[in-house]
Order: structure tokens, then sequence, then C-alpha cells
């Protein structure tokens, strides 16, 4: 199925991110036998595009999140597609990841890293670099302002968000920045 069919049947939020995280996702050109990890599962709109690509995706959210965005129907919005073969869960902590050093190739957020607390997102980008391997793309997709102002229409209380650079000054990681119609995506590499 290809990402046309896909926004046909899923609308939506899919819809609604999926130009700007296919158009990067193409651009990244990651190898098919990527090892990847998605950061915050929602709906599974970053893992069922990764999917459709042919990619593997782990996915996860902290077990203990409940807020409104978490503990969706990602997994029968991927078998709607498809695609629910090459997505795996597992519950995680982004700030203490349970995996190995050097594990993945690329990481990916989806509107996630701004619900983030401040304090932590430091160290959200550390385990990010700790694990994921040598030459690993690192990629937050955050709301832009015009993303924003729709959004804050629904839910006034919703986060600013965020821009990830300011957080990882400190790490050894090549940096840029693509500019979405909804979406930014801060692309970091290892």
């Amino acid at each position: 199925m290809n990402i046309a069919e896909a926004k046909e049947i899923l609308a939506g939020t899919f819809s609604f991110t999926v130009d700007d995280t296919d158009r990067v996702i193409q651009e990244l050109n990651l190898p098919g036998d990527a090892k990847i990890l998605d950061v915050g599962t929602g709906v599974g709109n970053l893992a069922i595009t990764l999917a459709l690509h042919g990619y593997r995706v782990l996915t996860g959210e902290p077990a203990d999140d409940d807020s409104i965005y978490a503990k969706q129907e990602w997994h029968a919005n991927a078998e709607r597609v498809g695609v629910d073969h090459l997505i795996e869960f597992k519950a995680f902590d982004a700030k203490d990841m349970p995996f190995e050093d050097d594990t993945f190739d690329a990481i990916f957020f989806l509107g996630t890293f701004h619900h983030v607390e401040e304090d932590f997102r430091a160290r959200v980008l550390e385990e990010c670099v700790r694990t994921s391997r040598a030459k690993a793309l690192i990629c937050l997709f955050e709301p832009n302002q015009t993303c924003l102002n729709m959004i804050k229409e629904l839910d006034p209380t919703h986060p600013e968000g965020a821009d990830p650079t300011e957080n990882a000054g400190h790490l050894p990681l090549a940096s840029r920045k693509i500019e979405g119609g909804m979406f930014d995506a801060y692309i970091f590499e290892k």
C-alpha cells in the first residue's frame, strides 16, 4: 500500500502528519534493514509511515502514561493499512531506555519531545545518543506555529513546541532543520 492509499483509509491525524514525515523519511533514505525506534507511539502515525516504506519499527511509550495521547489504537490503524506485522510495541520511558548501547540506526519522535518535561529533555537526547549506532540519525518532528495554532484552538493548555537543538549543545551531534507545513524536523547525526 502506498502513502496516498493510507491517507484515504486512515484520514484524520494521519493525514495531518504524513506529508511532513513522509517527505523527511524519503530524504533520509535509510537502508532497508535499518533498526528503527519510534519514541511516543500515540495513534501510530510515524511507525505506520515508516512501515509503509518497508521498515521494521520498534515503537513505545511509558506504561504509566495516562495522557490523552497515549494508549491509542495504533495497532488497529496499522492493521487497516496492512503494516502491523512490521511494527512491534514495547513500553519504555525515553529518559531511561531499556536498550543496549549502539542498538538503533535511527530514532524518531513525532510531536513527542515538547511533552517531555524540560528538566528531562537533555537526558532523553543523551539516551538517544547512547542507544544509537555510529552515524545514526535522530529525527524529532516538532509542531511549528501553524500546527500549534490549530491544536491550541482545541486545547489551549497544549504545550508550546520545543527546539531540540537547545538541549543538544553538549552532545557530539551534527544537526540540521527541515521546515514542514505542520511539523519541522530536527535531524541530528551521531
